[in-house]
């Protein structure tokens, strides 16, 4: 973690959530308490801001410095407004092509994603608040620096978005293997939301229900899956294919 990202302190963290900071998360050392603490928690709760409980020997090894307790990662950008990230698109007259992550959490792999979007002329990519890899020095370099000119929009909950894009005229295709049908047999020249799922589990169930359709790549091997930045750069690739 770059340590010019970092802000460690609990008042200094205070201060950087009130002051509009993008603080990608907070690192809090286990079984700390104290009115200040406190203060840090209804801060991040009434901001939203994700956190974890963590050893001290961690924080200690984020920075040497008297961290009281608790160090706040910083994204190195700044995240754009989903309203304004689909106005901006359709204004621009260009088809509409979103990427939506439902939770990847591996820094390597989202910026692996953000540099094939970036290849691939991604619009912009779609992520969650809580659970969501953070933007530090591993996403800008496996990025290649593409991170600094994609937009990227933080939401609170992926349905809800999916909702407005849809509600927007833009189709939501979710890329999973719980289904019958073919990458290669779906529309994807139309204004078009691709979303991916987690290293772990997938998409979730729940934002399975509600997309358009449901695409799968075809697979020969012995072997059963991707790993999730491959395979988003195949779902890109094939909309390219059919734009140009």
């Amino acid at each position: 973690m770059e340590k010019e990202h970092l802000i460690f302190g609990i008042r200094a963290i205070i201060e950087a959530i009130q002051s509009g900071k993008e603080v990608d998360k907070v690192f809090i050392q286990k079984e700390i308490s104290g009115e200040l603490m406190k203060d840090l928690m209804k801060v991040m709760k009434r901001a939203n801001v994700n956190f974890s409980y963590v050893p001290v020997e961690k924080l200690n090894r984020l920075t040497p410095n008297n961290h009281q307790g608790a160090v706040a990662s910083i994204s190195p950008i700044g995240f754009i407004d989903l309203e304004h990230l689909v106005d901006a698109t359709v204004a621009s007259g260009k088809v509409p092509l979103f990427l939506i992550l439902d939770q990847i959490s591996d820094a390597r792999n989202f910026g692996a994603i953000i540099r094939t979007a970036e290849c691939t002329g991604v619009n912009g990519i779609i992520v969650q608040k809580a659970g969501s890899a953070p933007v530090n020095g591993d996403t800008v370099k496996t990025s290649a620096g593409a991170v600094f000119n994609v937009p990227i929009c933080k939401v609170e909950h992926i349905k809800d978005a999916i909702f407005y894009l849809q509600g927007s005229g833009i189709k939501t295709v979710a890329a999973t293997e719980k289904t019958d049908q073919n990458i290669y047999d779906i529309t994807l020249n139309e204004p078009v939301a691709i979303i991916m799922g987690s290293e772990d589990r997938g998409i979730n169930p729940s934002v399975l229900k509600i997309v358009d359709e449901k695409a799968k790549l075809p697979m020969f091997g012995t072997i059963g899956s991707l790993n999730v930045s491959v395979a988003c750069g195949a779902f890109l690739y094939e909309a390219v294919r059919q734009r140009t």
